[in-house]
């Protein structure tokens, strides 16, 4: 009697990281830090620390990954920052 071979998950996982997606934070002149740090914690659920260092991150490189996820879970989040009038992307 053989022995069953077992398959990897790997396939269904990988599959799953293609879905994944960035929210990427831009810099602009118009947005205070504070008003963006207050975006990233309400918005994208980010502690103070975390969103503290995305704003700067933004600032003096010109763009910060602030969330990944799926299209669901960035959707409303992009909706939600622009209507704040804060420059966001999907990537």
């Amino acid at each position: 009697m053989g022995t069953k071979e077992h398959t990897s998950v790997t396939p269904e996982i990988e599959g799953k990281e293609e879905e994944l997606k960035n929210l990427i934070l831009y810099n602009d002149d118009h947005n205070t830090f504070d008003f963006i740090i207050e975006s990233l914690i309400e918005v994208c659920e980010h502690d103070m620390l975390q969103a503290e260092n995305c704003a700067l991150i933004a600032h003096y490189k010109g763009r910060c990954k602030v969330k990944r996820g799926t299209l669901d879970i960035l959707r409303p989040k992009y909706v939600e920052m622009t209507n704040r009038q804060i420059t966001v992307e999907i990537t």
